[in-house]
């Protein structure tokens, strides 16, 4: 990469180079469900960082850093009556169970993901909440690692379309939408 493209201003809200900034198009989402997404910490200085864009966008939400030196977030956010994780693999809420009052997101790669699950022994406990994989067609930046893989924001939104109906899931996937195609537009990564 050149250095021209490696020194380009970022946008301080949403962490996208300047000319890419989604700020000026992130909805303000309601849900019932309060989304708590917890940011693995090398996901902080990211381009790619939909997580954050996510939080942005959900007026319901809240980004609690997982990993930072300065300490550990607070256990008890995860104990709440009513919290779900959101991931594939694990003990799945029973079929009559009431939707969820919280869920966690883990913004984070697969490997951090699942480092993350075996780590904090409280989400291990939670129901989950397993998206199926993306259709074909859906917008992505590259190719992921996993068959259900997919960026925060999109599962985000995806799980907010399965929790709350598509209509309030709509402008969280026209968002994704859009951070795709600007960025494809430039013809460079962020």
């Amino acid at each position: 990469m050149s250095s021209r493209l490696a020194s380009r201003p970022r946008c301080l809200r949403c962490n996208l180079s300047l000319h890419l900034c989604l700020c000026d198009a992130i909805p303000q989402v309601r849900t019932r469900t309060r989304i708590l997404l917890l940011q693995h910490v090398m996901e902080i200085a990211k381009k790619s960082n939909t997580g954050r864009v996510a939080a942005l966008a959900l007026t319901n939400s809240k980004l609690i850093i997982h990993g930072s030196p300065s300490g550990d977030f607070d256990l008890e956010l995860l104990s709440e009556p009513g919290t779900w994780l959101l991931y594939p693999d694990g003990p799945k809420a029973p079929p009559d169970a009431p939707p969820p009052r919280q869920l966690v997101v883990l913004d984070a790669s697969w490997s951090q993901a699942r480092r993350m699950t075996q780590r904090v022994p409280e989400l291990r406990t939670l129901p989950r909440l397993a998206l199926p994989a993306p259709e074909p067609g859906l917008l992505r930046l590259r190719e992921t690692s996993h068959p259900s893989g997919m960026s925060t924001l999109d599962a985000v939104a995806r799980a907010v379309a399965a929790l709350e109906g598509p209509d309030v899931a709509e402008p969280l996937e026209q968002l994704a939408a859009l951070r795709v195609q600007r960025i494809a537009a430039c013809g460079t990564l962020f």
